[in-house]
């Protein structure tokens, strides 16, 4: 593909091929806060942090005398003092408290009400933390967007979820100019709004191809682009940059890597997935697969397609591995903090209440290629990646009205 004049040089082709040769700005924690929370003057800020047995560990800072604790331990490092050693200062807010919630132990789960502060004291999520701080940050093992999507609506906060922070996010994913991402997101989200229907090949190293179907019926699409400003009651997912629909209809077949390097086909009817095919690995993984499809349909329920806008570097964590220019991710389970309607009451068992990402990036799926992904919309036809690549009609997009 020629070069794009009209594109910055973080999207020219040799960063595309080699994101982790991308410069980017040391992170700054006033300059990110700053921008995604514009205004920030007299907010009064905290964090939120995970762990299996929180009283003890979060008392004192215990867990920083432990082993492990990796995302726990970097939340208390670049946040946590980073607010207290002169972030807050700089952007004119207070508190700057932490404090530890027990582990859901899955992605995008309730909280439990209890939460412990650095004392050691039990209090009251909804009672002492939503109501009292304007901002929360949650820097947990599992995401909590969904969960604390609905708790701003309620109690009028606004927040950032980091689930997964490590090194590699804050130098990257995080270090980025949010008013850029967004200005891109928004860029795809106009080139991909009211599509009809996309269209996904997927060539296995066997030599088929399948091919998934998501119908979107024509709905506008929605983007996630890191800026929360303002004082209406939202919560940013960060790092940020991604186009996302809630498929309204989905039929068709998709591979599935499994965690323990299982691959599946998945057979998709009706927006739902009815059963895994083992392609390579264990069987037994693809028997407990369906053994959950069949106690409880919902859970293979696809909730959302999404397409990553950023060029990053691959930081083994899906939360910013999934925002990704020329990469695409489904999702299962609940999706009501993205405007959908799966809600966890619709669930069997609430431990089956997740929002849990596919995504399919060379990285992650090495296996299997995203051959092509086609959108629909109209009499209008694009082909939107070839390859885990953005094909013409998105560099197109991003370079402006003047194209490429």
């Amino acid at each position: 593909m020629p070069p794009c004049a009209n594109l910055p040089a973080y999207l020219s082709e040799e960063i595309l091929l080699h994101p982790e040769n991308r410069d980017f700005p040391p992170f700054d924690l006033v300059r990110l806060l700053g921008t995604v929370f514009k205004p920030t003057q007299g907010c009064r800020v905290c964090i939120l942090t995970d762990f299996d047995e929180p009283a003890g560990l979060i008392k004192d800072f215990n867990f920083l005398q432990q082993p492990g604790f990796p995302v726990q331990k970097k939340a208390h490092e670049a946040f946590y003092q980073g607010l207290k050693n002169g972030a807050m200062k700089s952007l004119g807010m207070s508190g700057g408290e932490m404090f530890a919630y027990k582990t859901t132990h899955g992605s995008n789960l309730d909280l439990e009400d209890e939460v412990w502060d650095t004392n050691g004291k039990q209090l009251s999520l909804d009672a002492d933390i939503y109501q009292k701080y304007d901002l929360i940050l949650c820097i947990s093992t599992f995401s909590a967007t969904a969960p604390l999507t609905a708790k701003a609506k309620e109690f009028g906060f606004r927040g950032a979820t980091l689930h997964g922070l490590n090194d590699i996010i804050l130098g990257s994913g995080l270090a980025v100019d949010y008013e850029d991402v967004s200005k891109d997101a928004e860029k795809l989200r106009l080139a991909l709004t009211k599509a009809d229907d996309i269209e996904i090949d997927f060539a296995l190293e066997d030599g088929r191809v399948l091919t998934a179907w998501l119908g979107l019926g024509g709905q506008e699409a929605q983007k996630s682009h890191g800026l929360c400003q303002g004082e209406k009651p939202d919560i940013a997912n960060l790092p940020a940059g991604e186009v996302y629909f809630v498929p309204k209809d989905a039929r068709g077949h998709f591979p599935m890597k499994y965690e323990d390097g299982t691959l599946g086909v998945l057979t998709v009817e009706n927006r739902n997935i009815i059963k895994s095919e083992l392609i390579s690995g264990n069987q037994a993984t693809i028997d407990a697969h369906n053994a959950r499809l069949a106690d409880d349909p919902m859970t293979g329920t696809l909730g959302e397609l999404g397409f990553g806008t950023q060029v990053l570097p691959v930081s083994g964590a899906d939360i910013q591995d999934e925002k990704v220019l020329g990469t695409c991710h489904l999702a299962t389970g609940r999706d009501d903090h993205l405007g959908g309607d799966i809600v966890p009451d619709m669930f069997k068992k609430h431990e089956n209440s997740t929002h849990d990402d596919i995504l399919f990036a060379p990285h992650k799926t090495p296996n299997f290629n995203i051959k092509q992904v086609r959108m629909k919309r109209g009499n209008q036809r694009e082909v939107l990646i070839e390859n885990f690549r953005p094909a013409r009609y998105l560099m197109d997009a991003l370079a402006g009205n003047g194209g490429c």
